[in-house]
């Protein structure tokens, strides 16, 4: 197995944000928008179903885990280390590779009844995830079997708008999006949302492509919360970033090939996805990260049950085995996210390790209380909602 730092400044691995950013509003996804899996809401299970449906299932001794490419340490530790805990057998697939994409060749089969052949899959915050708990995909889950989760899970991730009480999901890792600059040529501190919108940046300032990415910094840039916010509040917003985009203040929308411009300095600063930018510091380029004072946004990949899984308590053992905070460290130190699991930090820092001692001091990895407090997810959209938001942000990269 590579030692993880190492890997991460010397290979170039394809990002989890990359995927997700290029997949949630691509074509695929629209147009499972717009087809009518829609019409097909489910009712939100009661709590007596789902006391009936776990009482009725037992271990089966063997678990199927699907998960994205580099989000596993290479030699499956923390696999096996639940294997010889609890006696159950794993496979684990790298098959996710695109949320509109999984969702794509899920969807009809769920919609038939059919099984997916896997009992753990890790889909993130957004359009496709809520999706498949509107149209009753998941498994609700059973907290009384979770206790290691409910012991160690970070309060921020608990209870989050977009799964409330965590009905149906539990993270598996998370990033945070803030603002990128280059200290060679950026000489001050930024602190705000409005350096973004600066003329003095003009032709220097990148943004995202993704149309929930701008939105929320828009809005932020407005003083508004994404999770509350109205179609007024996105117009609103909208007419903030077609200023920016029509003053010539934005050079370009970018997907992740952000990060090489701000680090050559063709963009001095740019939104910013906080594991890009870990691994430039490691690498000694001039580049900072802030979560500005009006807010960023922090995005969670999530595990889930799908309805059908063969082996649910063996799924559920396993989600819940990863939130030992021993675990959760050995996955920080390889996968080099945002842990949901605090106390990892002080597992790390513990390390005769500098490695292992730069990622619990990096504030990219282990968010201060004041910068959680800033950050916001995004908005959970009704169909109708999805068809207006699409037509106001898209608008603003597309024109």
């Amino acid at each position: 197995m590579n030692h993880p730092l190492l890997r991460g400044m010397t290979q170039s691995r394809y990002s989890r944000r990359d995927a997700f950013r290029v997949a949630g509003f691509s074509a695929a996804g629209l147009a499972l928008a717009a087809c009518g899996v829609q019409g097909q809401k489910a009712a939100p299970p009661k709590p007596s179903e789902v006391a009936d449906f776990w009482s009725t299932q037992k271990k089966n001794g063997q678990v199927v885990f699907a998960n994205w490419p580099e989000y596993m340490p290479e030699d499956q530790g923390p696999l096996k280390k639940f294997q010889q805990a609890t006696g159950i057998s794993y496979e684990y697939k790298e098959v996710i590779q695109e949320n509109a994409d999984f969702f794509g060749k899920s969807e009809p089969q769920l919609r038939a009844g059919q099984p997916l052949g896997y009992d753990i899959i890790v889909m993130t915050n957004g359009l496709q995830l809520a999706k498949m708990i509107q149209l009753g995909y998941l498994v609700a889950l059973d907290h009384k079997q979770l206790p290691t989760f409910a012991a160690n899970a970070g309060a921020k991730y608990k209870n989050p708008s977009f799964d409330p009480n965590n009905q149906f999901t539990i993270p598996w890792q998370a990033g945070v999006t803030g603002i990128a600059y280059n200290t060679k040529y950026v000489k001050e501190d930024i602190t705000s949302i409005q350096s973004l919108f600066d003329k003095k940046y003009e032709g220097k300032v990148g943004m995202m492509a993704d149309a929930q990415e701008i939105a929320n910094f828009a809005m932020f840039a407005v003083g508004v919360d994404p999770d509350k916010s109205t179609q007024a509040d996105w117009e609103k917003a909208g007419a903030k970033l077609k200023e920016q985009r029509d003053s010539g203040v934005v050079r370009k929308y970018y997907d992740q090939s952000y990060i090489d411009a701000v680090a050559k300095g063709d963009i001095w600063l740019s939104q910013a996805w906080s594991g890009d930018v870990f691994q430039r510091q490691l690498a000694g380029e001039p580049v900072k990260f802030v979560v500005p004072a009006e807010g960023g946004t922090i995005w969670v990949d999530n595990m889930a049950i799908p309805k059908g899984a063969a082996n649910p308590v063996d799924a559920l053992m396993l989600m819940d085995f990863m939130y030992k905070p021993e675990i959760a460290a050995e996955l920080t130190e390889y996968i080099q996210y945002v842990t949901p699991v605090p106390g990892v930090q002080a597992i790390l820092a513990a390390k005769d390790d500098k490695d292992a001692k730069a990622l619990a001091e990096s504030p990219l990895i282990f968010p201060s209380d004041e910068d959680y407090a800033k950050l916001r997810s995004y908005k959970t959209l009704t169909a109708a909602e999805e068809t207006v938001f699409n037509g106001i942000f898209q608008s603003i990269t597309q024109g």
